[in-house]
């Protein structure tokens, strides 16, 4: 593969951003790209690198865009010959098969509230090669003996999290605080401004109210429609671990959506979280 593709996925990788590849996997007689050949297509469009140019190449391009759209990949086959009903408009001759993989966003999560049950969700999220950093405005709640592999640890006041983090850098966004008004201001400083997932843990009563509350702010149902809570998938969790666990479920779920066979509870679901206090010792 051309280095400058390798180094272009791993920007793309630690940029937390999706990208689909192309590579020519079998060939027959004559055609323009070589086998291994290999192009990508990035979020907005663009491409980096070649499978031979021409129809073909456009075609492939097409190919990516809708594996990017889709969420997943194609094994593609063209004849390049005019002279053939479905061929493409070349006269080399071969055919070509092309593999499309859809490369999704390495997950990004920030969780705030260094408490219990961030703790229990950051000791998973190595294993599942998902980058996390934390913020609490408790100094003692995010130093690197409770949090070594978060990207970041920050002390920050609930207001101030989009002034030192950068939204669009985040996939997801689990509110895990110690503090129903303090979840409430990042709440609703985050719902207009931050594009990803929005987690909030809390008890049936916790998110009615903090619910009432975003509406009386004069934020919009729908807006208020894609807060995710109770967070995790329903296995009946009541332990931090066990949160902890069916977050990192939910999560997986998200990264292979095409192969769940679990049911999607309703962003409404009837439980709701065992909210243990999470900022005690």
């Amino acid at each position: 593969m051309d280095r400058r593709l390798i180094r272009e996925e791993l920007r793309l990788m630690e940029a937390h951003q999706p990208f689909a590849r192309a590579a020519i996997v079998r060939t027959v007689g004559s055609v323009p790209g070589k086998l291994g050949a290999c192009m990508l297509v990035r979020a907005d469009g663009t491409s980096l690198g070649t499978v031979g140019g021409a129809e073909l190449e456009e075609r492939v391009k097409e190919a990516c865009r809708k594996a990017l759209e889709l969420g997943r990949g194609n094994l593609l086959h063209f004849d390049l010959q005019a002279w053939k009903a479905g061929g493409l408009k070349s006269l080399c001759g071969g055919t070509v098969d092309v593999a499309v993989e859809y490369v999704p966003a390495r997950p990004n999560l920030l969780l705030w509230g260094g408490g219990h049950v961030s703790l229990a969700v950051a000791a998973l999220l190595p294993g599942l090669e998902y980058d996390y950093s934390v913020a609490d405005d408790r100094p003692d709640w995010v130093g690197v003996d409770r949090f070594p592999a978060a990207v970041r640890r920050e002390v920050v006041a609930p207001r101030g999290v989009w002034d030192i983090f950068d939204p669009a850098s985040f996939t997801h966004l689990y509110l895990l605080g110690y503090d129903a008004m303090k979840d409430l201001e990042l709440l609703a400083d985050s719902i207009e401004r931050f594009p990803g997932h929005i987690g909030l843990m809390a008890s049936t009563s916790k998110r009615e109210h903090m619910f009432h509350a975003l509406r009386e702010r004069g934020i919009s149902p729908t807006a208020i429609g894609r807060i995710r809570s109770p967070v995790g998938l329903d296995i009946g969790a009541e332990t931090p671990s066990e949160i902890a666990l069916s977050v990192a479920a939910e999560l997986v779920r998200g990264r292979h959506p095409t192969r769940s066979r679990l049911p999607r509870p309703g962003a409404f679901a009837s439980r709701a979280d065992p909210s243990p206090d999470t900022g005690g010792p």
